[in-house]
């Protein structure tokens, strides 16, 4: 009896781990562009060389303006963890080697949800990102596939 039950709770699990969402999937953050932008979907890739400005416009020739959150924000620890799959630090190492080569400045920092909703709202080819509990009204949500 243990032995089937305990083979039940095992295919259970394995279930349920099947059907969780993987991880980046709307589940820790939302990516959210203006809404003219045309896109619907970006690969996990593209957003990352998005954030790190290596691709520095949209299909439509629009420039690109990544916004993040503030370092302590939760949805950004997320977002940098499932992203660029990198700590903090290389990141703020790989952006102190951008600036002294005078290649680029980091994006912009918003203090939250609501400014960056704000800025990507006003900006035609601004992208950022937002917790999936965030009002999303005059943006666009994107698809990471």
């Amino acid at each position: 009896m243990n032995k089937r039950l305990s083979r039940q709770a095992f295919s259970f699990l394995l279930i349920l781990l099947l059907l969780a969402p993987a991880p980046g999937l709307a589940a820790d953050y939302l990516v959210i562009v203006h809404p003219t932008n045309p896109r619907s979907s970006l690969t996990l890739e593209e957003l990352g060389k998005i954030f790190l400005k290596r691709i520095l416009k949209w299909d439509t020739e629009i420039a690109i303006v990544p916004v993040d959150q503030v370092r302590t924000a939760r949805v950004r620890i997320l977002f940098t963890r499932i992203v660029h799959r990198k700590p903090d630090s290389a990141l703020n190492s790989y952006w102190q080697q951008q600036i002294f080569s005078g290649r680029a400045v980091p994006p912009a920092e918003k203090a939250d949800d609501d400014e960056v909703l704000a800025f990507v709202s006003a900006e035609p080819g601004a992208i950022g990102y937002v917790t999936p509990g965030a009002s999303i009204k005059g943006v666009k949500v994107l698809r990471i596939r």
